[in-house]
């Protein structure tokens, strides 16, 4: 028996905690799940699984050992799909994480047109906050707009995250469009928690440097960006936006930028939203072509995009 159908048996023994499940799973026999589970502890010198006639649990070995062989068989297939699309078109899946506010944002835009043009590939995308790791989570590919001091990743600058102070005609009307340092405090705020968010001042950028500007008390405060946003649409306040996110808004008409020369500022979440894989990941087509398309889609919407740098 090879080494990668071992593993195989391994595994599903391992995550069904039985040999004939794993066998009905597999499509093969109880005494051939034995075998294979056999040789591998006979290679090994240890034994992956403690059996009685009740129970079976994995060894402190075979705990170790499970891990390695998850990881062992996902390279395999990742590796396996990379060749044949080297001659053919892309398929397979690919599995992208990233917080929600970059969905409508234009997460959707890109990956509705990656499918169209690539109908191969299965896309599984997980929109969340948690920042999970891409490879116990298994994801080819995360977004994010926060730290990125994880050494075993490549972390690829996407576009500069800059925010700028947004608000709906209407309410500009209704409370007037000079929002100065003088007179800030009088408007409607409508403000993000956020554990990375200092909630008592504000960095902005005035002539060329950098002014603490004490925070106002909100008329809405939420730890949701995208409760926050509908509330800006709706004419509620004044709230600061990520440049990636308010664009789409700015062209339509629904919101204005308020006063550039005293309310940009760089996000106090990092410099740049970045795209992240494993070094392993570098040269996988569906990757690559998903980021160019990521590049391409940002620029169209005015975007200064770090593939241009």
């Amino acid at each position: 028996m090879d080494k990668m159908t071992a593993l195989t048996i391994f595994v599903a023994a391992a995550e069904h905690g039985s040999f004939s499940r794993a066998a009905e799973q597999l499509g093969k026999t109880p005494s051939a799940i034995t075998k294979a589970v056999a040789h591998l502890e006979a290679e090994l010198g240890v034994r992956l699984f403690e059996r009685t006639t009740r129970r079976m649990a994995l060894t402190e070995a075979g705990t170790l050992y499970l891990e390695g062989a998850r990881q062992a068989l996902m390279h395999l297939q990742r590796v396996t799909e990379e060749v044949e699309q080297l001659q053919h078109e892309l398929r397979g899946t690919l599995r992208i994480t990233a917080p929600p506010s970059f969905g409508p944002a234009f997460l959707n835009q890109v990956c509705c047109r990656f499918m169209r043009e690539h109908p191969q590939v299965r896309l599984e995308v997980n929109l969340n906050d948690a920042n999970e790791d891409l490879i116990d989570g298994g994801y080819d590919l995360s977004l994010r707009d926060g730290p990125t001091d994880q050494p075993e990743l490549i972390a690829q600058p996407l576009i500069e995250n800059r925010v700028i102070l947004c608000a709906s005609p209407d309410y500009l009307a209704r409370r007037g469009a000079a929002i100065t340092l003088e007179n800030y405090a009088q408007h409607d705020w409508l403000l993000l928690r956020h554990p990375l968010l200092n909630r008592s001042f504000w960095w902005i950028e005035r002539d060329g440097q950098s002014l603490r500007v004490r925070q106002p008390t909100p008329r809405l405060l939420s730890d949701n960006f995208d409760f926050l946003l509908a509330c800006l649409l709706d004419g509620q306040g004044l709230q600061f936006v990520p440049t990636w996110c308010a664009a789409p808004y700015l062209a339509n008409g629904q919101l204005v930028e308020v006063m550039p020369e005293y309310w940009r500022a760089l996000s106090a979440f990092g410099p740049w939203v970045h795209v992240l894989y494993l070094p392993h990941r570098r040269n996988t087509r569906k990757v690559q072509t998903f980021i160019a398309l990521l590049h391409e889609h940002l620029r169209g919407q005015g975007l200064e995009s770090a593939a241009r740098r």
